[in-house]
């Protein structure tokens, strides 16, 4: 066979996999319904904040706990942080007998070396603080990216009997939605053609996190396969005793650490449990730019979790419809990688045509070619089209019938960005870089004067008894 023939092979294969994929997932999400609640104060629930630069935002988000989460303690874990991420936790206006909050520093060399150990850091200092005789599997620990805002009753549907009310969950990751989705200027400096642009980023990647990954993880649930976020995190004290493999680090060194997380629960034999009845907003990014920057580190941690595949195949805890999801799922930078070959190979070569020998190009078209390549144009953005109006159904009945159409004309632009993505994160993984990139807020920073308040390090007093309200 040529090139060309292997490509338009390849390309037909790739494409009714996806479209295959994308039905069976479709089924699922559209049959979700909500499942019962549960008593959130059988447990004691522990915020985990990962923060490294984040004075912009993490003021906001303790008070909002403070309002909804009565009873819970944070963990701020300041990762060196350059700007006054710090000075806000330790000033910040703490109401005693709603919200206990502690401050876990890490200085240089030690610090910003990955999410992974920032979060190893601060479950040290929860298991440190714990009082004696305290039930882990009563424990639970949510990680929260510093923009996170769980939805009020978070903690109740993660109680549910099909969640931790079940004690062979391990970890339960909630719905991501975009907090700034619907700001009608996003860019206050900038002209109206850079807010649109900003707009319609903010909201395709509401879509995505809302659409396909939801509908991922719903399916996820059939296969056992269901994984967690770096948001909206629930994972139990217990489980993550499980996998610490010693020195206190349950989360590893991949870029992906969440996804990391997920896998070695399964493989210590939890099951994930995965719902919409409960959410974590977060900012979305409204920088193409950024969001490449971020979207380059998930594909090289996933590509870095490859690693996992050997001790998942010779696991029980993984059947064939697991190993085959959790497979699928790994390999998607690299396929990205085939399609962006397998792809251009066929358009290159009908363009190349089209210059020398116009007429053979004309009568293929007019002999039914037109036909097949309209058919294949369709079923290629059809595929991401779909979650436009899907999304308007189950999510946001509020937006137009045209404008949901057009979200999903755009997604499949969008899409098109982890070509790029799968690119740059295979020359990161060929040259061995392993750097964090953190990703900016775009909130704007908070005056410099606050209440002074102090909030004790973690040193300081130990958190209230587990299922007690915090002193």
């Amino acid at each position: 066979m040529t090139l060309l023939d292997t490509s338009v092979s390849l390309s037909f294969v790739l494409g009714v996999g996806f479209l295959a994929y994308v039905v069976v997932i479709v089924r699922g999400y559209l049959r979700d319904r909500p499942a019962p609640t549960g008593d959130p104060d059988g447990f004691g629930w522990h915020f985990l904040i990962p923060c490294r630069d984040e004075e912009a935002v993490i003021a906001t988000t303790l008070d909002y706990l403070a309002a909804h989460f009565a009873g819970a303690t944070v963990w701020v874990v300041d990762d060196a942080s350059a700007d006054r991420t710090a000075e806000l936790v330790r000033t910040w206006p703490a109401t005693s007998d709603r919200l206990t909050v502690h401050l876990v520093p890490r200085r240089l060399p030690e610090a910003r070396t990955g999410k992974g150990d920032a979060l190893n850091a601060g479950y040290r200092a929860l298991e440190a603080a714990l009082p004696a005789g305290t039930d882990p599997e009563r424990v639970v620990v949510c990680v929260l990216d510093a923009d996170g805002r769980p939805s009020p009753g978070a903690l109740a549907v993660c109680a549910g009997p099909g969640l931790f009310g079940d004690p062979g969950t391990g970890a339960v990751q909630v719905e991501v939605r975009m907090s700034n989705r619907d700001v009608p200027r996003p860019l206050p400096g900038r002209g109206a053609l850079a807010n649109r642009r900003a707009r319609l980023l903010a909201r395709l990647q509401d879509i995505e996190f809302r659409g396909p990954i939801s509908a991922m993880q719903i399916t996820r649930r059939r296969t056992g396969t269901v994984n967690v976020g770096g948001n909206g995190q629930f994972t139990r004290l217990s489980a993550l005793r499980s996998v610490d493999r010693g020195g206190g680090r349950p989360w590893g060194k991949a870029l992906l650490e969440d996804y990391e997380l997920g896998l070695r629960l399964m493989l210590a034999g939890w099951r994930n449990g995965y719902t919409t009845d409960a959410w974590v907003d977060q900012e979305a990014l409204w920088s193409m730019r950024q969001l490449v920057t971020q979207r380059v580190r998930w594909a090289q941690g996933s590509m870095q979790c490859t690693r996992y595949l050997r001790e998942i195949w010779g696991s029980r805890a993984f059947g064939t419809a697991g190993f085959l999801e959790v497979l699928y799922f790994m390999s998607q930078p690299w396929l990205q990688l085939v399609g962006l070959v397998v792809y251009t190979v066929p358009i290159a070569a009908f363009g190349y045509n089209l210059a020398l020998y116009p007429e053979f190009v004309l009568t293929f078209l007019r002999q039914g070619g037109a036909l097949l390549l309209l058919l294949y144009l369709l079923l290629g953005v059809g595929e991401f089209a779909i979650w436009g109006p899907l999304y308007r159904r189950r999510c946001e009945p509020g937006v137009g019938r045209a404008a949901a159409l057009g979200y999903g004309l755009a997604l499949a632009l969008y899409a098109a960005t982890t070509y790029l993505v799968a690119v740059r994160a295979a020359w990161r993984l060929l040259w061995r870089r392993n750097s964090w990139h953190k990703t900016a807020r775009v909130a704007a920073v908070p005056p410099v004067a606050v209440p002074l308040a102090a909030v004790p390090p973690v040193a300081a007093p130990a958190p209230a008894a587990v299922g007690e309200p915090a002193a």
